[in-house]
């Protein structure tokens, strides 16, 4: 049976598109699934969980839809401005982050309550990204640092000055480095020195990267063209035309004995493309496309069968104490005031005073 794959994607005219992709044939073909006109602004971020898909726009709102009942979930109102980043944590948490310059951790049960709201940045979030362990969480933003969450006490944190806005912050997949965007460059940065080991320019200004192995990265520019490097040799590896116009997101999921990317464009389309991971990378090859006829905006795959579980202990390279022990050793860097902890939902918490409260509703919705 072939899994079940699903691509959404959100666009500049306020919907979000899901598309469930027929997976049995030599050339993949796709099916729309739903659209979710909940916005009312262009939709700037997406992510998907093992049941859900969140949305993040202009609007200053979260909007919640259950991929296992097929409708909406409701709404999440907690940030002042644009959200600029969305990502799960398993099944459990959702971050989120905004131009407000606030990062929440929201619980992912029934009441979808907002845990924690803290003020990261002194200007917008732009990125944030969690360790694949749970234990540690990065964030960049518009004030010219990087800042690293320590998630489990929520007693330090640390801020980095890189000196320039960046854009993007990824963990690699075995979490013992990460990379930073800057504009056109790719900074690789060592876990265990918090340190700059290798930077790699691409050709234009980069819009979105996606790890498929702990060192191939999938880059997409301000151009037609993605390009594959290997972040340890610091070397590009292969790079094919991918659309019309410039890519603007790019994402990825594993099948039997190849990686699949999907790409989506300002042209309007999501392309799939087969990739065989080995010693010498060939382009990719089409699998197939569809045409959303819309201004897309950014990218998540659904693939249940592909969410990682989180276990209690995951195995890491290195353990929190380790980790925060080396980030302190550099000189660059600085205690923080403020801090996140994803809570134990069974702990009592401190009251405290929310602007806007999480609103959870569930009506049905057909396709628009």
């Amino acid at each position: 049976m072939a899994p079940v794959v699903e691509l959404i994607a959100g666009s500049y005219e306020q919907i979000a598109f899901g598309y469930r992709v027929c997976t049995d044939e030599a050339v993949w073909t796709t099916m729309a699934d739903f659209t979710h006109h909940a916005h009312t602004a262009s939709i700037s971020a997406v992510a998907a969980s093992e049941r859900f898909v969140v949305t993040g726009s202009k609007d200053e709102t979260i909007q919640l839809y259950d991929m296992k009942k097929r409708i909406e979930h409701g709404a999440l109102l907690h940030h002042d401005g644009t959200i600029t980043c969305l990502e799960f944590y398993g099944s459990s948490h959702l971050l989120s982050g905004g131009e407000d310059g606030l990062i929440c951790v929201w619980s992912t049960k029934k009441k979808w309550e907002c845990l924690k709201s803290i003020k990261a940045h002194k200007g917008h979030v732009t990125s944030l990204s969690v360790h694949p362990s749970g234990k540690l969480a990065l964030s960049v933003g518009t004030d010219k640092t990087l800042r690293t969450w320590n998630l489990i006490n929520g007693r330090s944190a640390f801020i980095k000055n890189i000196k320039q806005n960046a854009e993007i912050v990824r963990w690699s997949p075995e979490g013992d480095k990460y990379v930073v965007v800057v504009n056109d460059t790719v900074n690789v940065y060592d876990l265990e020195t918090a340190s700059v080991t290798g930077s790699i320019i691409n050709p234009k200004r980069i819009s979105s990267i996606k790890f498929l192995t702990n060192s191939i990265l999938a880059v997409a520019g301000d151009d037609e063209t993605l390009r594959l490097c290997d972040v340890g040799t610091e070397k590009w590896l292969c790079e094919f035309k991918a659309h019309e116009t410039r890519v603007k997101a790019v994402d990825s999921f594993k099948m039997d004995d190849y990686q699949v990317l999907v790409t989506a464009s300002n042209d309007g389309f999501i392309k799939m493309w087969k990739l065989h991971l080995k010693e010498e990378l060939e382009s990719p090859t089409l699998l197939g496309e569809v045409n959303t006829t819309a201004r897309l905006m950014c990218l998540a795959v659904w693939k249940p069968s592909n969410v990682p579980q989180i276990t209690e202990e995951p195995e890491t390279k290195a353990t929190t104490s380790e980790v925060i022990q080396e980030l302190s050793r550099n000189k660059r860097v600085r205690i923080a005031t403020e801090v996140v902890v994803m809570e134990d939902e069974g702990k009592p918490k401190k009251k405290r005073k929310k602007k806007k409260k999480a609103v959870e509703t569930e009506t049905e919705t057909g396709n628009q």
